[in-house]
């Protein structure tokens, strides 16, 4: 049994300004991680300037990080921060951003390293990392994992090297410049990790209190994104909450099938990761709830739904439905099997019969 989470993790209002001592401590010049717009627009971008400026702290801004950041991406940040001798990174902005600075940050420690090294396994130092996060999904602020898409590859995975953040701020008043879309989907992917990490070989009571603690926390998000309206702000900081608590969850468990089988969808068809997750869920606690009953029952029972039918119908309200090509769905299962690091994660041994099983009640064949 394990328990281990180094990362310094702040949720509360205002986070960035209280804490503008921790994020000077962590280096003398900075490089700025972020996407194209959100960090602009949420005003995240601007409270972190203000404190570089005050501290006297020369930066650097990388605003090309797309969704599903690609190798490409991270490589061209890191020869940026390189050149500008970037000695701590700022990730800011949803996954994307975060994951593609965690790369960034290994690769710019590491100098005589280049890209190949992130999918090698090899004990590196990565440089101080500080994460704001403005999307309430992915937990990367509170997870080791770096999601990235590798297109000389063609797959979509996480690359071989453990990165905690340093430093993290989580501060819900940055949802307000979030669509509703983009809220419900980011959440549909924290549900998911609260409930993969719950339903995994992997899980004991120890790192159980997260997911435990974030199914209750998303619970009480349900209603409020299962609506037709806006999200109410008063809802901001349980959602930002209920995600860092699913990052917890997976930073001692690691993920599961449903995210095995979303990349695919990502990465061929560009489906939004929540909803190409979430679509899997289901499913998945369907076959595990014939080997651990009481496990399904209480994910049921913490988000107050009666059966796994109803939390079905809960994850079709709030993502629809996806179709496919059979022919395609079976490529897509055909990898799945082989896919070791996934399956040995499920609380249940799990045959081809099964993996169809999931793909089959997930996707809509045509």
């Amino acid at each position: 049994m394990r328990f281990y989470i180094p990362t310094d993790v702040y949720v509360e209002k205002n986070c960035v300004k209280n804490h503008e001592k921790d994020i000077l401590a962590c280096g003398k010049k900075a490089l700025i991680v972020t996407g194209k717009h959100s960090a602009k627009n949420n005003g995240s971008l601007d409270e972190v300037l203000e404190i570089l400026k005050n501290g006297k702290v020369p930066y650097g801004i990388f605003d090309e990080v797309e969704e599903n950041p690609s190798v490409e991406t991270v490589a061209r940040a890191a020869q940026m921060g390189k050149t500008f001798a970037a000695d701590f990174i700022i990730g800011i902005g949803g996954g994307s951003p975060i994951d593609a600075a965690k790369a960034i940050a290994l690769l710019i420690a590491n100098p005589k390293e280049t890209e190949e090294i992130l999918y090698t396994p090899k004990k590196l130092d990565a440089l101080p990392l500080v994460a704001i996060p403005t999307t309430c999904g992915t937990g990367t602020e509170a997870t080791p994992a770096s999601v990235l898409t590798n297109r000389k590859g063609g797959f979509k995975k996480s690359i071989a090297h453990k990165i905690f953040p340093k430093l993290s701020l989580v501060d819900g008043k940055y949802l307000a410049f979030a669509s509703k879309e983009l809220i419900v989907n980011t959440a549909v992917d924290a549900l998911a990790h609260l409930v993969e990490s719950y339903l995994n070989s992997q899980s004991n009571v120890y790192n159980r209190m997260f997911p435990e603690y974030g199914l209750k926390c998303w619970e009480q998000n349900k209603e409020a994104l299962l609506s037709n309206s806006p999200i109410n702000e008063n809802l901001y900081e349980n959602l930002m909450l209920a995600s860092t608590l699913a990052g917890m969850s997976i930073a001692h468990t690691s993920t599961a099938v449903p995210h095995g089988m979303s990349y695919d969808l990502t990465y061929n068809f560009n489906v939004p990761h929540g909803k190409a997750v979430g679509y899997f869920l289901a499913a998945y606690m369907e076959v595990c709830e014939k080997a651990v009953p009481k496990d399904v029952r209480t994910i049921l029972d913490l988000l107050k739904l009666k059966d796994v039918a109803a939390f079905a119908e809960m994850v079709k309200a709030l993502i629809g439905t996806y179709e496919l090509p059979r022919a395609t769905v079976e490529k897509f299962a055909t990898r799945m099997c082989g896919n070791s690091s996934k399956l040995k994660l499920s609380p249940c041994e799990l045959s081809k019969e099964n993996v169809w099983e999931i793909y089959e009640k997930s996707l809509i064949l045509l």
